[in-house]
């Protein structure tokens, strides 16, 4: 999918809200099997914008924060090494590693941490309030960069959320 550039064909009210429920012009897509079929043809280009995209044509998605939600979240045995898998909302499992990484926004409006982590592509999943806290519970502590950070294990990479100073404030 990633080598087809098909036209620009517009917009026909396609958009994906905060909480990854997928509308159709203001009305919910209430089909699960339709929504996943969407989520395997959707893309987000170097433009920033979300597309369904077909080998013949290019459609516009509005996406309100990430197009997907995290919504479990399981510890396995990845390569030797303990890994954190993930489900999202239209049934992709990721393992946060160097190909799914793990990112943590801190949010402008109330400094709260909004993690992400990378299902394919551009692509990614916001963590669920829920998953996030049970991020947070299996934390740790590790040097990086000379400075003591607070964050998760996976694979063999380190995701740092905080400073382990901010934490130990909170």
């Amino acid at each position: 999918m990633h080598l087809w550039n098909p036209e620009h064909c517009g917009e026909i009210g396609l958009r994906i809200g905060s909480d990854g429920t997928w509308y159709y012009r203001d009305s919910p897509i209430g089909r699960k099997a339709m929504v996943r079929l969407f989520s395997t043809i959707l893309r987000k280009d170097p433009d920033g914008r979300h597309y369904l995209v077909t080998p013949v044509e290019k459609i516009v998605v509005d996406v309100a924060d990430a197009p997907f939600i995290a919504v479990e979240m399981a510890r396995a045995a990845g390569r030797g090494h303990p890994a954190i898998v993930f489900r999202t909302n239209v049934g992709d499992e990721v393992m946060a590693g160097p190909e799914h990484p793990l990112r943590f926004h801190i949010d402008a409006d109330n400094s709260g941490v909004k993690p992400y982590i990378l299902v394919r592509g551009a692509l990614e999943a916001l963590v669920s309030r829920p998953v996030m806290y049970d991020l947070i519970e299996i934390g740790a502590r590790e040097r990086v960069e000379g400075r003591e950070m607070f964050g998760v294990h996976s694979g063999n990479s380190f995701f740092p959320i905080a400073r382990a100073d901010e934490i130990d404030s909170m």
